[in-house]
């Protein structure tokens, strides 16, 4: 049985506010992205809460709306991408952050695609693995250790 729900933790060597800021502003999503699917966000987008909307262009031209439907401050941020004016599909993406002093965080990313009706879709979520996730986590770790 393929697994739909896949994540990768990592302890980084930052405060979670840091760690935060480069999830919950799309703008720098792109830099940290190990699926190398991102490409560009504009700025002053970045996530305040549940119901907030974001916009990014992929690397292959076309733009997806995220959806955000979970949010706590330098905690936790999830969101399901749709294409634009239609409903999510049902693939979430999910990081969570815990403090474990002032200057370490373990963080967790998540990619959920238990509820995916989109069947056009499956190639790319079985293509997200935890190893592709754990990129992800070693870029962000190398931008927030490096501020």
């Amino acid at each position: 049985m393929l697994a739909t729900v896949v994540s990768a933790s990592r302890d980084i060597a930052a405060p979670a506010a840091r760690i935060f800021e480069l999830i919950a502003d799309p703008a720098q999503q792109p830099r940290w992205d190990g699926n190398e699917n991102l490409a560009e966000a504009h700025a002053g987008q970045r996530v305040h809460a549940v119901g907030d909307m974001f916009t990014m262009a992929l690397t292959l031209g076309v733009v997806r709306e995220n959806h955000v439907v979970e949010f706590e401050e330098g905690r936790r941020i999830a969101w399901f991408p749709a294409e634009p004016g239609q409903q999510p599909p049902g693939h979430l993406w999910r990081w969570e952050l815990e403090p474990l002093d002032e200057a370490h965080t373990r963080v967790t990313h998540t990619y959920d695609w238990s509820q995916l009706t989109d069947l056009k879709r499956i190639p790319r979520a079985r293509w997200t693995t935890a190893d592709r996730l754990a990129d992800s986590l070693a870029r962000l770790a190398a931008l927030a250790e490096g501020s």
